[in-house]
């Protein structure tokens, strides 16, 4: 099976160094000097990484075989992937298992379909595109996403108000004065 271990984001400077969006939680261990990465698309690669750093918490990589700016601009997009194993790990997938997914409210009712999942600072978002097309982040945590179940293609959400387009708010009834 591929998995992605980061996908290659700005050009940082004009020798080819990029920002890498990072889907691993071991970068340390991944992304070190003279690994070799297949590549998404395959024509993109393979990558070797000559040089990297962090600064800010933001990883930068320099990789062999792009040497300018023009080169970095080009590697936007790319996924760096390795051969890997499922997670033996409990409440934890990978990117592409949750990609393709029905989000569904509790009761069932659809949302919309899982199409990406964001690695932020504070915690990761789940990307879900509902039918109208908008793309809706919501906080991959237990309180918001309570259900993943790979097997039953699902996962269910319970987003705060205002996350999802269309939501209406609720009306009580009441007025004030």
């Amino acid at each position: 099976m591929r998995l992605t271990v980061a996908r290659i984001g700005r050009a940082h400077g004009l020798k080819g160094e990029v920002s890498v969006e990072l889907r691993t939680d071991i970068p340390e261990d991944r992304l070190v000097p003279g690994e070799v990465f297949d590549t998404e698309p395959a024509a993109a690669g393979p990558l070797t990484v000559a040089r990297v750093r962090v600064q800010a918490n933001r990883w930068y990589v320099q990789f062999a075989e792009i040497a300018d700016r023009d080169a970095a601009e080009a590697a936007r997009g790319v996924e760096l992937t390795i051969d890997g194993e499922e997670s033996d790990e409990e409440d934890a997938w990978y990117v592409h298992q949750l990609v393709g997914l029905a989000a569904v409210r509790p009761d069932g009712a659809a949302v919309g379909e899982v199409v990406d999942l964001v690695t932020m600072p504070a915690q990761d978002l789940l990307v879900v595109k509902q039918p109208g097309g908008h793309r809706a982040m919501i906080p991959f945590v237990e309180e918001f996403v309570p259900e993943v179940d790979i097997d039953a293609g699902r996962v269910v959400v319970t987003p705060p108000y205002g996350l999802l387009a269309g939501e209406e708010p609720e009306v009580t009834g009441e007025t004030s004065a």
